[in-house]
């Protein structure tokens, strides 16, 4: 009898979509990563290059952490404890201890620096990516910031094309995507990649920006296509929670991104609660986190 009911349950199992599955084809789905997985940003959770963010990210829930370069202000390069082996081997160590991958390296002090005129741009990066392979991460985040506004101060293309073109060799040859935020349209985003002419700089999307210029959010993610976009930024500005979210349609910009063939890793970055305190991290970014992988996963 025992038996009887172990190969009606396996039998069952296998029917998957009214098709029945070989075992192999079983094993292969068991390793498959996630479609899509949730992650946070150590510097938003407020704890900017602290091993704690990996405990603090498992207790808010998320599959992943995005971890920043730390700063940079007048420094040649950036203030990072990662360029120490034994604190590399401890993060390394604490992810895997908790889980928690780490989806991407974040070199956010260019939010308020200039890239396309600070001189030792090349050992910035180049601490950067040299960091991702040291760690095996796969994406490493660049934001143009305030001072590289191509919308605002459009004289400064020359530099910033030219300088990213030497990016994309530098991050060819350490088998990194640079993943770039700018002021641009998707139309301008595409037009960008294409003068750069590099795979492996591609753009970080972030929701938010084009929310926050009224246009459409569906059509950047279409225009931009699969190809070119290496992580999301999967929020808005701050003020309410994603599931309260009125111009953010979280449900249908899974159907577009299923519909692209796009998958990868969703990066929550605000979207916290007026009424809350800044500090209030783990009711912020466990709420967006929750409803993320509710529609998601």
């Amino acid at each position: 009898m025992m038996d009887r009911s172990r190969r009606n349950f396996i039998a069952s199992s296998l029917l998957v979509g009214g098709a029945f599955l070989l075992p192999d084809e079983i094993a292969a789905m068991s390793l498959r990563k996630p479609r899509y997985q949730v992650a946070v940003i150590d510097l938003m959770i407020l704890k900017r290059q602290k091993i704690s963010a990996f405990d603090l990210a498992h207790e808010i829930g998320a599959d992943g952490l995005e971890v920043d370069m730390g700063g940079l202000g007048d420094r040649d390069t950036f203030d990072s404890k990662l360029a120490d082996p034994i604190a590399r081997k401890a993060f390394l160590d604490k992810s895997k201890a908790t889980g928690i991958k780490i989806c991407s390296l974040a070199m956010t002090g260019f939010y308020a620096q200039s890239f396309a005129t600070r001189p030792t741009y090349q050992r910035m990066v180049g601490d950067c990516l040299d960091t991702c392979r040291q760690m095996g991460v796969k994406v490493a985040f660049l934001p143009l910031g305030i001072q590289g506004d191509l919308v605002q101060h459009p004289e400064l293309r020359p530099a910033i094309v030219e300088r990213l073109r030497v990016v994309g060799k530098m991050a060819k040859k350490a088998g990194v995507v640079v993943g770039i935020e700018t002021a641009l349209d998707a139309r301008g985003e595409v037009e960008l990649l294409q003068e750069i002419g590099s795979k492996n700089i591609q753009i970080y999307f972030n929701f938010s920006n084009p929310l926050k210029q009224g246009r459409d959010l569906i059509q950047e993610l279409i225009i931009l296509g699969k190809d070119r976009i290496c992580q999301i930024h999967c929020t808005d500005e701050d003020g309410v929670w994603l599931e309260n979210n009125k111009r953010l349609d979280m449900h249908l910009v899974k159907k577009t991104l299923d519909d692209m063939g796009w998958r990868g890793w969703l990066v929550i970055e605000r979207s916290r609660d007026a009424n809350l305190s800044p500090r209030a991290v783990k009711e912020n970014f466990g709420a967006n986190t929750r409803f993320v992988k509710k529609v998601f996963q």
